[in-house]
């Protein structure tokens, strides 16, 4: 993969700086992004050194002192946007119920239902080169939190991703089974081949899993965010399998689609009440975290959502 096309100016000078793999980045530091988008594919791009990393960059600037830099900078101004939004409640007792209680009750517009129903052929398809960011790398954000549990929410992760990774079959690893349905559709299916295609929606979706995930001391937003994605995950997955099915798309990316639907019934428990609920019974301190990765996950759903079906509305 190579590096995205830059959205603005503080992006023309991180990806030059990142393909010249330049020993100076001072006069990066001094450049504003223009806008969101300019922002958010420059932080997607210096995650990713930490992911794949790109054919045009030396791998040694992953832990360069210049793109740290740059990277917080843009991680704090991310944070702060991402807490001004949340509107999750005060924990409660017991936690696990009210976590679950919190996902059931999100009323948000639903992509899976518009599929089921209404959706074309070309916007199923778009839906589909939206998601293979994260889904071609799907899990890798969460996986970082595993060496910083103790011995229960450790053990229970390290379960549900043993799954997304196939139970120990590559054929099996959840972004391969993506990664052929999009084969099977006609779509490209390298690793980020859509990145200059997607909107800041899917940007700042992908860079929050990434933020908490990387992050020690997020790691209770991380699993809360988990948490939320695998409770909110079955239902739409089986409406999502049925309305490929309804558009005659290849039964390979149906089949992704039904694999989630029992997984994530599974996964539900285990990350709500095996993974959060033995976390915050560890370190109460980090109830309120949980929520508010629950609540990111969640919004920023939303907002995907609800630009899609403003553009896709007849």
């Amino acid at each position: 993969m190579l590096a995205p096309k830059a959205r603005g100016q503080l992006g023309e000078v991180v990806f030059e700086a990142l393909r010249t793999g330049r020993p100076s980045w001072d006069h990066v530091l001094d450049v504003a992004p223009d806008d969101t988008a300019d922002a958010q594919l420059c932080l997607w791009t210096l995650y990713e050194l930490h992911y794949r990393g790109f054919d045009d960059v030396p791998d040694d600037l992953e832990w360069h002192p210049g793109p740290l830099a740059v990277r917080h900078a843009l991680e704090l101004s991310f944070e702060a946007d991402l807490r001004d939004r949340c509107e999750s409640p005060s924990p409660a007792e017991p936690f696990a119920e009210a976590l679950f209680a919190f996902v059931a009750d999100h009323e948000g517009p639903s992509l899976a239902s518009f599929v089921q129903r209404h959706a074309t052929a070309d916007q199923a398809l778009e839906l589909l080169r939206l998601r293979s960011i994260y889904h071609l790398k799907e899990a890798d954000p969460t996986a970082w939190v595993i060496p910083r549990l103790s011995a229960s929410p450790k053990a229970a992760l390290v379960e549900l991703q043993y799954d997304e990774y196939g139970g120990g079959d590559p054929n099996k690893v959840h972004s391969r089974l993506f990664a052929r349905g999009l084969e099977a559709c006609g779509l490209r299916s390298e690793y980020g081949a859509y990145i200059d295609d997607v909107p800041v929606e899917v940007l700042e979706q992908n860079n929050a899993m990434s933020l908490l995930g990387l992050h020690r001391r997020h790691r209770g937003a991380a699993l809360g965010h988990l948490a939320a994605f695998e409770a909110s995950s079955s239902m739409p997955s089986r409406r999502l399998a049925q309305g490929l099915e309804r558009l005659g798309l290849p039964e390979e990316i149906v089949v992704y689609y039904r694999e989630h639907v029992e997984a994530d019934a599974v996964h539900e428990q285990l990350a709500v009440r095996m993974i959060c609920d033995a976390l915050v019974a560890e370190e109460p301190a980090l109830a309120d975290d949980v929520l508010f990765g629950a609540f990111t996950c969640l919004d920023l759903e939303d907002r995907l959502a609800t630009r899609l079906l403003g553009e896709w509305a007849p």
